[in-house]
C-alpha cells in the first residue's frame, strides 16, 4: 500500500556553517492513510519545524517528502499553497477564526479558495458543523462562543473539504480540561471515520489519546511506537496530567 506520507532523510538546517542549527536531522517517517499519530516533543525538539514540513508550510534543506504520492519537498510557495489547500486541514492552538464572520462563514472561507460553488460549500460547512456538534450555533460569531466551541468551529473548517490529512497543532493548548476532552473526542471520531489525523503536542497525556506516538528530540525521531494505552478513557488522561 502506498503511504499517504513518506519522509526520507529529511534535514532542516538554519544558519548553515559554523553556527548551524539542525532543527531536523535525517528524519525518516511513514504514515498510512487512516492512522491517528501523535508527534510529541518539548520546546526546541524540532517538532514545530517537522510540523511545518508535514503541513507544506516550509521545505527541507535536504531529503524528500512525499504527500499522497507527490514529492512536495522542492515545490515553490505557490505550489505548496495549492497542495495545502487541497490536501491538508489545519487545526491551530489559537483557533484563527475571523471575528466578524459567523461559524458557518468561517467554515466556508477555505472552500471559496478551492473554487467550490456557494450552494455546495454551504452544504459542506453545515455538514461539518453538525459533525462537531455545532448545528445549533451556525449563525453565531466567535465572540458569542466559548473557547471549546471556537475550536470546534476550527475543526469543522479543517474537515469541511474532506482533505486527506488533518493536522492538529496543540489543539487543546488554550482550553480547559472539559473542552480538551471534547476536542480529543472529535479527533478520535474523525479517525474512526477513516480520516488521517496527525496531532502535534508537547503533552504526554494528550499524545496518549493517539494510536501511534512518535517522539522527537534534538531534531531526530527518538521513538515510534503503537500506543498500548490507546482506547483508554479520558479519565486516564486527566490522571496522567495530575501526575505530571
Amino acid at each position: 500500500m502506498e503511504h499517504l506520507i513518506k519522509v526520507e532523510d529529511l534535514c532542516k538546517i538554519y544558519n548553515p556553517g559554523e553556527n548551524e542549527v539542525r532543527a531536523l536531522d535525517h528524519v525518516n517517517l511513514e504514515i498510512d492513510r487512516g492512522e491517528f499519530v501523535a508527534i510529541i516533543g518539548q520546546s526546541g525538539s524540532g517538532k514545530s519545524t517537522f510540523m511545518n514540513m508535514l503541513g507544506c508550510l516550509d521545505i527541507p534543506t535536504s531529503g524528500k517528502y512525499y504527500l499522497n504520492g507527490t514529492d512536495v519537498s522542492t515545490m515553490s510557495d505557490n505550489q505548496l499553497s495549492a497542495v495545502r489547500n487541497k490536501e491538508i486541514g489545519f487545526i491551530f492552538q489559537g483557533f484563527n477564526l475571523i471575528a466578524n464572520l459567523t461559524a458557518e462563514e468561517n467554515v466556508e472561507l477555505p472552500l471559496i479558495y478551492r473554487g467550490i460553488d456557494r450552494k455546495t460549500r454551504r452544504q459542506l460547512a453545515q455538514e461539518a458543523l453538525e459533525m462537531v456538534g455545532l448545528g445549533h450555533r451556525m449563525t453565531h460569531k466567535p465572540s458569542e462562543m466559548s473557547g471549546g466551541q471556537q475550536q470546534r468551529v476550527a475543526i469543522a473548517r479543517a474537515i469541511a473539504a474532506k482533505p486527506p490529512v488533518v493536522l492538529a497543532d496543540e489543539p487543546t493548548g488554550n482550553l480547559d480540561s472539559a473542552s480538551s476532552r471534547e476536542i480529543l473526542g472529535i479527533l478520535k471520531e474523525l479517525h474512526k471515520g477513516g480520516r488521517t489525523v496527525i496531532l502535534i503536542t508537547h503533552d504526554d497525556g494528550i499524545a496518549a489519546q493517539a494510536k501511534r506516538v512518535v517522539r522527537i528530540m534534538d531534531g531526530k525521531i527518538e521513538s515510534d511506537i503503537i500506543n498500548p494505552k490507546f482506547g483508554e478513557t479520558e479519565e486516564n488522561h486527566e490522571q496522567g496530567k495530575a501526575e505530571e
